[in-house]
């Protein structure tokens, strides 16, 4: 008999070994268990295809760790991996963490300037990219004292290692480094509304806490082959690229392409037995924008969300054209999945769902109060007596700002929400994206989400203008659906039908039409660049 939601959080228990290594406790033991058991189909849009195994990323990882090694890389070094979907990018997180090192992920569209900032604040002693980043990291190395090794994945370069040499005259045996469970293993470059990004450090703990992630979110079994559409450059592809769905045993479908073609992405799920997805909501807007039909006769049968919430207009044409509800989920590069639509749960649509198991999450006031139901306030994570694994440990050499996310017993997520009698939790905003508006709060989701119930909004972001009175107003940034065309007309439309779906003051006073939005590499809509637009226009 299933569980119920209430029976798995009342007999969930943090497993806290005081050791571990993702690398020899996980992947080798898929890999001895069945040295056949498929670990990823990878593709590219070439035509090339390989089945690679659990025993396969197990000795090519001990492979790139002694060489890693070879290379001057020790315990405790920090290494920046800057690859796109090759599968070196799996294989060398491993050998990093089998050797202790420190993994930093990074996206391949990172300036030299943003790499030289990187090296030089972890104290980075190796590189590792492909072609086409190698000139941007040769034009700082001069800058960059730390750095000692440089690796390039797919070619030969003056002064660059080569990876497939290195593996080749490599050696198998690799004897895995017994790290502590809060010895640093991964350090994400996380950025705020101001200031140089911060870097949140996770523990090699952090690799067991998405078991909530890959189990209770993903649902994920062995026989599964997962497909998550991420960067690998950010935290997303930890948990549904590589730890959640590995911990589970479960097979990742990984698409290396040059860019996002929606098209293409869903003609995937006809090709392979893909059962389950991930995708941020930018992913789900333009898929609803195609003819769905394709999706009919496929294996998928679970698909979640996550990155910022998912509006439920989308979740609502998702449904009618498949069958299947998007579950959207609650988390940050801090941790490791908070909230979610589980499939023990009953999903409302728009909701960020309920707290994981594990997990004791909260809305609460300025004294570290809970609320009562319906009234907005603070996400937080309680942290006493003890914090849930895959919480950060720190802000790297920030003690100040590692502090500032703590509030008496809990830790504070800098986003806002409300929770109904129901126990779901219902985002309204970043802390720092709420609109005051003639002594109104109005969080830009809900405009949001208003405006997408509307035929001719493909994508819109709303952000706070400056205004003489009001102090601010509502201000829409609409991307337009193919077909439309921008008219003061469609902007007393628009405007109309957000005071007919939502309280109408706020509704957006003013409209900017755009031909995109500007976004992270992860897909979240950047609204503090459009709030700077606004302050300094």
């Amino acid at each position: 008999m299933t569980q119920s939601y209430q029976e798995i959080r009342d007999s969930f228990v943090w497993e806290r070994p005081g050791k571990f290594n993702f690398a020899r406790d996980v992947i080798d033991q898929w890999a001895a268990k069945d040295a056949a058991k498929t670990a990823m189909l990878w593709i590219d849009d070439h035509g090339n295809e390989e089945r690679i195994s659990f025993s396969d990323i197990s000795v090519a990882s001990c492979r790139a760790a002694g060489f890693l090694e070879s290379a001057g890389v020790k315990r405790g070094d920090t290494v920046i991996i800057l690859l796109g979907r090759q599968v070196a990018w799996w294989v060398l997180t491993t050998a990093c963490i089998r050797l202790g090192a420190v993994v930093s992920p990074g996206t391949t569209q990172l300036s030299s300037k943003d790499i030289a900032y990187r090296v030089n604040a972890t104290d980075a002693t190796c590189v590792v990219t492909e072609a086409s980043c190698i000139e941007k990291v040769n034009e700082v190395e001069g800058d960059c004292p730390s750095l000692t090794a440089r690796i390039i994945v797919d070619g030969e370069a003056d002064g660059w290692l080569n990876y497939a040499a290195g593996l080749r005259d490599a050696s198998e045996e690799f004897v895995a480094a017994d790290t502590d469970a809060n010895e640093d293993s991964l350090c994400y470059f996380t950025s705020g509304t101001t200031g140089y990004p911060k870097m949140c450090i996770q523990n090699h703990a952090y690799g067991t806490g998405h078991v909530t992630t890959g189990k209770f979110w993903l649902d994920l079994k062995e026989d599964d082959l997962h497909w998550n559409i991420s960067d690998t450059g950010w935290a997303k592809a930890a948990w549904s690229s590589y730890f959640g769905p590995w911990l589970c045993g479960a097979a990742l479908f990984v698409h290396h392409s040059a860019a996002f073609d929606p098209d293409a992405s869903l003609a995937m799920f006809k090709r392979y037995p893909i059962t389950t997805f991930c995708g941020a909501p930018t992913i789900y807007r333009l898929f609803v924008q195609k003819d769905l039909s394709v999706l009919e006769g496929t294996q998928l049968r679970h698909c979640v969300g996550a990155g910022e919430p998912l509006n439920p207009e989308v979740i609502e044409r998702w449904r009618e054209a498949t069958g299947l509800v998007i579950r959207d989920g609650y988390g940050q590069t801090e941790s490791v999945i908070l909230c979610g639509n589980m499939p023990m749960i009953e999903p409302r649509f728009g909701s960020m769902g309920k707290p994981m198991p594990g997990i004791d999450l909260a809305v609460i006031d300025d004294e570290g109060n809970s609320l009562p139901p319906n009234e907005e306030g603070d996400i937080a994570v309680r942290v006493v007596p003890e914090r849930p694994i895959g919480l950060f440990k720190e802000y790297k050499n920030e003690p100040e700002k590692t502090a500032a996310c703590f509030r008496g017993d809990w830790y504070i997520t800098g986003d806002r929400a409300t929770v109904d009698e129901d126990g779901y939790f219902w985002f309204v905003s970043r802390a720092d994206d709420v609109i005051l508006s003639a002594g109104y709060r109005i969080g830009p989701f809900e405009v949001e989400s208003a405006l997408l119930e509307h035929s001719a909004v493909v994508e819109s972001a709303v952000v706070g203008s400056p205004h003489e009175e009001r102090g601010e107003v509502v201000k829409a940034f609409i991307v337009l659906a193919s077909g439309e065309e921008a008219s003061d007309e469609l902007v007393s439309e628009l405007q109309n039908h957000v005071k007919k779906v939502t309280a109408p003051y706020k509704y957006p006073r003013r409209i900017e039409f755009v031909d995109e939005l500007p976004k992270t590499v992860s897909g979240k809509i950047r609204r503090v660049e459009l709030r700077e637009r606004e302050l300094n226009p």
